[in-house]
């Protein structure tokens, strides 16, 4: 625990913290929450600093991360598990609406520990649940993805699609470049620079670095 904290710490200092929420406000009013209804139960996994769970519109909001600090900074009414990604035995089968992952999945030890943490998603899933994902493209950012530390498993577009179908899930949306990098990239900054990024996808093209998944939980009798 002292490793994540002390590694956050030295990552995101305050003023870095309330520009990514600002951002985060955009990218979820203007782009994720077409994928969310509002009477959805939704998780974010790896949830940090709760920037989307306390942005996104829905009915019952969870956030899961083995970082102490995750349970200050959630929103009143948010649910928080102090949990691994690997393990939801809190969370009951069948529950959830969408799961939603960012960042998250380069952070796991191994392969085994990313099919175990799919295969925990599947289950808290609903049927007709959805996984969607924000995720470091290492195709496109092939040496930048390994300046941080706690980057472990590298992931294209093309193997993450290949992860979610070995676990029970169907691909409807995937975007190879979506957003930059990290919020320290040129991503612009401002609240009304930061929807028309969205407004362009040409853009993204250029700019982004980062994969966008949606994908649909499969009923594994199938």
């Amino acid at each position: 625990m002292i490793e994540i904290e002390a590694i956050y710490e030295h990552r995101f200092n305050e003023s870095e913290r309330i520009r990514k929420n600002e951002v985060w406000k955009i990218l979820c009013r203007y782009f994720f929450q077409r994928y969310i209804r509002k009477d959805d139960a939704v998780l974010d996994l790896g949830a940090g600093f709760c920037e989307f769970i306390n942005n996104i519109d829905c009915g019952k909001r969870y956030a899961v991360d083995l970082n102490h600090e995750t349970m200050r900074f959630a929103s009143p009414g948010v649910i928080v598990y102090r949990l691994s990604g690997t393990d939801l035995s809190p969370i009951v089968s069948g529950t959830l609406d969408l799961v939603f992952c960012s960042n998250f999945f380069e952070h796991l030890p191994d392969k085994h520990a990313m099919s175990q943490s799919l295969h925990e998603i599947h289950r808290v899933l609903k049927s007709g649940g959805r996984i969607m994902i924000l995720q470091p493209n290492i195709r496109y950012l092939y040496k930048e993805y390994w300046d941080f530390f706690d980057h472990h498993i590298p992931f294209s577009h093309i193997s993450m699609v290949e992860a979610l179908v070995s676990q029970g899930f169907q691909p409807t949306v995937v975007i190879p470049r979506f957003v930059p990098f990290t919020m320290k990239s040129t991503l612009p900054k401002s609240r009304l620079f930061v929807r028309a990024y969205l407004m362009f996808p040409v853009v993204w093209r250029i700019m982004g670095r980062q994969m966008f998944i949606l994908a649909d939980k499969r009923d594994l009798t199938e």
